[in-house]
């Protein structure tokens, strides 16, 4: 049977911490869960396993390196010792180090449990904390989950509207958008994955949101540019404006220039605290190319215009 220490890759003289950090690094590489496909990897997890149960025990620790307990925990087959010449226990002697059942001594539950705990998540695999004899089995694998991603319109993201999912199964669903969701973090369907002998694996959905051709998102803000006639800048009026929600009225000032920016509440995406954002309305004043009256009125205010509109540039 191979040395402990070479199962680990450390010295023989090598320090509790390295001992440690040795089969940390080997477990993570080795636990079935990663290794599911290779069985052989799963052999050598409950060997490394059994290695550091021995070794993080001081006492056994010792008794190993005195050839005193063989790399099982079990005493080294030698006349005289516990009364038998083949390694059995023999009527007045105790197997040194034996903590417990039959098939190696089990390290303190405590430790186990960090050094799980750091690389699972506190989860135990397969093969338990103990190799060999006695080991315990991890629960049968749950299915695998299923990652999904969803378009989901703009005006349907910024409303929350509810959305009709076909899962790869077939089957379909009615998931009911978050405020996290449109913000891109993923939902959990939990029972929608595959099935697996532990049970049945989550559904993960993603939401995208469809870009829009005239809306943009601003934060929990929706911007938009509204083109107006130059009679209703001039004079002012109340035009019909889109929304998420659907068009409204909307009041503009008499005397608008373009560029002015107006805002209608609770016209954006929902809010997390509860609530919505604005919608921002900039005023464009759209005017026709080849209107002979318009072209003749800017001909005679030209004749007597004195303003200068850019005088605040310095220019």
């Amino acid at each position: 049977m191979a040395d402990l220490y070479s199962k680990l890759n450390v010295a023989r003289g090598a320090s509790e911490a390295d001992v440690k950090k040795a089969y940390r690094k080997l477990a993570k590489e080795l636990h079935p869960d990663r290794n599911r496909d290779n069985p052989k990897a799963s052999e050598k997890f409950s060997e490394i396993t059994q290695a550091y149960d021995l070794l993080s025990d001081k006492d056994k620790r010792a008794q190993y390196d005195r050839g005193e307990i063989d790399e099982n925990g079990q005493p080294k087959a030698t006349f005289g010792y516990g009364g038998s010449p083949f390694g059995g226990q023999g009527q007045g002697g105790r197997r040194p180090g034996a903590a417990g059942g039959y098939g190696g001594a089990t390290a303190d539950a405590g430790d186990f449990g960090d050094i799980f705990e750091g690389l699972f998540g506190g989860r135990r695999g397969a093969g338990g904390p103990a190799g060999g004899f006695g080991a315990r089995r991890s629960p049968p694998a749950k299915g695998a989950d299923m990652a999904y991603r969803l378009s989901v319109s703009f005006e349907d993201a910024a409303s929350l509207a509810p959305q009709r999912v076909t899962l790869s199964t077939g089957k379909a669903i009615d998931l009911k958008l978050s405020v996290d969701a449109v913000d891109g973090k993923p939902m959990k369907l939990t029972g929608q994955g595959e099935e697996g002998p532990g049970g049945i694996g989550d559904a993960i959905v993603t939401i995208a949101i469809d870009p829009h051709r005239f809306y943009t998102r601003d934060g929990d803000d929706i911007r938009m540019t509204l083109p107006i006639t130059l009679e209703e800048a001039v004079l002012g009026a109340t035009v019909r404006v889109p929304t998420v929600d659907g068009p409204v009225n909307f009041s503009v000032p008499k005397g608008s220039t373009s560029g002015k920016t107006l805002r209608l509440k609770e016209r954006g995406f929902h809010k997390k605290g509860g609530g919505r954002g604005y919608q921002y309305v900039t005023l464009s004043v759209d005017l026709p190319a080849d209107d002979a009256e318009l072209i003749a009125f800017a001909e005679s205010r030209r004749e007597t215009q004195t303003r200068n509109p850019r005088a605040a540039l310095g220019v």
